[in-house]
Order: C-alpha cells, then sequence, then structure tokens
C-alpha cells in the first residue's frame, strides 16, 4: 500500500478519490522549447509525496533536476539542458553541455579526465550522456496495491571498426515512496572485446550540500588525488560556505559494503533534516570518487561509483585496471537513490554506516 497524505491506502480506496492516479503520481513526457535546450525531449516523474525528477530522453536519459518539497537536491550548471546537437567532445569541452543534475552518466568507452589510449584520443567522460535514446517507453501500472512507473529506452555508442556497445536503461519509482531505481544492462554486441567504463556522476548541490554539511560513507580509507585534494584531506568529509577562488578537490574512497554486497553514501544538511543517498553493489560498481567543488556558483558534491577512477582511459590501462566486455556479454548495474526527509532518518543511515566500518 501506499503511504499518502498521513495515511496508509489500498488502491480501491485511492481510487475513490481520484479520477485517474496521474492526479498524485506518474510519468509524463515533453519536449524543452528553449534556446540551447530546443528539442531535447524528456520526461518528468512524480511521486505524491514531494519528490520530482526530470529525465532528459535525448540526453542519455539522465537525470536532470530534482526536488523534495521544493527543496533541490542536485546542483545545476549554467549550461542547461543542452541539446545533444551541442556535444563537443574534444578535450575538456565535454563542460560545454554539462548540465549538472542528479545523474550524470559518463562512458562507455571512456569515462574521466581526456587521454590518448593507443592512439585514439577520448574527451572528458564519454560519449553516452550525450546520446539520445531510442525503443523510448513510459508507462505504469498496478501490482496489487502497488504503483509502479518508469521510463525505459536505449542508448547505442558505436563507430566503425570499433566498438559496438548498448546500454539498455530503466528508470522506476513508486508511488507513495521518495526514491528511483536505475536499471541498467550493457551488451557488447560487437565480435571482439572492448574496454567498458562506467561511471555515475551523482551532484549534491544546494541545500542539501551547505554550510556545515556532510558526506555520510562507511569509508575505510580514502586517498586524495593531487596535492589540492591533500590540502585539507582530513575535511573530506565537510563542507563550509562557498569560497572564491575555490579549486576542486578529488578523493577515492575504499568503502565497506553490507551483509548483502550494497553500498551507501549520503549528503544531508543536519540544520535542515534534508538529505539524499545513492545505494549501489560494489561488485558492479568497486570505485567511489567523491567530488568536492566549494567554488561560487560552482558548488556541488559529487558522488561517484563507478568501475573505474576518473583519470581515464590511458591511466586504467597502464594501472592494468581497464575493465573489457566480451563480445555477447551482458553487463548489469543497479542503483536506488532516495531523499532522507528527517533527522531521524539521517540518524539512522548513518548509525549503519558508522556499524559497518566498526
Amino acid at each position: 500500500m501506499a503511504q499518502l497524505f498521513g495515511r496508509q491506502m489500498t488502491r480501491a480506496e485511492l481510487l475513490r478519490y481520484v479520477g485517474d492516479v496521474s492526479q498524485i503520481a506518474g510519468v509524463r513526457r515533453f519536449v524543452l522549447r528553449e534556446g540551447r535546450e530546443e528539442g531535447v525531449e524528456a520526461a518528468e516523474f512524480a511521486t505524491g509525496t514531494g519528490f520530482r525528477f526530470t529525465v532528459l530522453v535525448g540526453r542519455g536519459l539522465d537525470i536532470s533536476s530534482a526536488d523534495y518539497r521544493g527543496m533541490p537536491l542536485a546542483w545545476r550548471s549554467p549550461t542547461g539542458d543542452t541539446h545533444a546537437a551541442y556535444y563537443e567532445p574534444e578535450g575538456l569541452a565535454w563542460l560545454r553541455s554539462f548540465f549538472g543534475g542528479l545523474v550524470a552518466t559518463c562512458g562507455l568507452s571512456s569515462a574521466g579526465a581526456p587521454s590518448t589510449d593507443q592512439g585514439r584520443e577520448f574527451g572528458l567522460h564519454g560519449r553516452i550522456g550525450n546520446t539520445p535514446a531510442y525503443a523510448v517507453w513510459a508507462d505504469g501500472e498496478w501490482r496489487g496495491d502497488e504503483y509502479h512507473f518508469w521510463i525505459q529506452g536505449k542508448m547505442r555508442e558505436s563507430i566503425v571498426f570499433g566498438e559496438n556497445l548498448v546500454l539498455t536503461r530503466r528508470i522506476e519509482a513508486r508511488l507513495g515512496e521518495s526514491r528511483l531505481w536505475i536499471y541498467d544492462r550493457v551488451e557488447n554486441q560487437a565480435h571482439e572485446p572492448y574496454p567498458l567504463m562506467i561511471l555515475y556522476h551523482i551532484n549534491g548541490g544546494y541545500p542539501a550540500v551547505a554550510d556545515g554539511g556532510r558526506l555520510l560513507s562507511a569509508t575505510v580509507s580514502v586517498r586524495p588525488r593531487d596535492a589540492e585534494a591533500a590540502e585539507g584531506k582530513e575535511e573530506y568529509a565537510k563542507f563550509h560556505a562557498p569560497t572564491p577562488g575555490y579549486k576542486e578537490k578529488v578523493y577515492y574512497h575504499e568503502i565497506a559494503a553490507d551483509a548483502n554486497g550494497f553500498v551507501t553514501t549520503a549528503l544531508v544538511n543536519d540544520d535542515l533534516g534534508f538529505g539524499f543517498y545513492v545505494k549501489y553493489k560494489k561488485a558492479q560498481l568497486p570505485y567511489f570518487t567523491e567530488w568536492k567543488m566549494m567554488g561560487e556558483g560552482t558548488y556541488v558534491v559529487g558522488m561517484e561509483p563507478g568501475n573505474c577512477l576518473v583519470e581515464g582511459r590511458a591511466k586504467e590501462r597502464e594501472r592494468g585496471t581497464l575493465q573489457y566486455i566480451q563480445p555477447g556479454e551482458v553487463r548489469e548495474f543497479d542503483l536506488e537513490l532516495g531523499v532522507l526527509d528527517s533527522a531521524d532518518a539521517i540518524r539512522s543511515l548513518e548509525e549503519e554506516l558508522r556499524a559497518l566500518c566498526g
């Protein structure tokens, strides 16, 4: 049963009060019509709890804006939800269409910093997040007294004489719940093995990220990426007010999983009793990168689970950690993201994470 407006409601009870479940929750598709966003297909989800988020069908089925009862979860950049036609793959130009958002997917052939690998140039964070979806299906259905709704589609990353990788993504939510699920399935449809790099760039923003805010995680050890991050390393989990001239700090975490193999991390604002978490399977995404950027305007903390770090494909090959996907092989990646809507919810999660690291 759904928990709605302070009471538990069965399907039959709810439908006595509304003409259609869309009065309370569901998914609706639309097209953006302004500037560089012109023509971007999108879909808005509402769950009936005050949790809303927008999926960009025209941008890899990534999630741009998200809020809970008017409070944003994610940082949004000044680029807006730029149409994929404006994508520039060279060097750092990916940043020209980086909308921030709740989830920006990086990959599939390369993720992280620009690099040259075996004579081939790869730009920042890869192409998949600028690839429009096809075979798109948005719908919902009752399963007993639970109402589930979703959007699903495919993105193909391919080149003649090279990789042919197909990502099938399904994003699902439920009536009366302030969380969502991402189910990703990557298939190598080529006849040779190819590198597979995937990283989920989850971008927390104000007020989930604020002065006095924190990163919650069962971190066993943390390693700064460079000298910039090494300065102030002991404050990796603490956030402060926007700072002029701030330079990004990146940290690599070793995080303990729970008994079922799941890792959970969260960004929380204790003053508001508000935040959000991401939960994923460590066997699927063994690495976790924290992107801490406390600048003015660019005020964001990234939680970034992945099957790689963020130094680029050439570095992964050099370290011997570059993953391959075999012909016909399928890899699955599952994530859950949800709202923490009270001090009690934050405290409960923090106690669980502390127990994992002893």
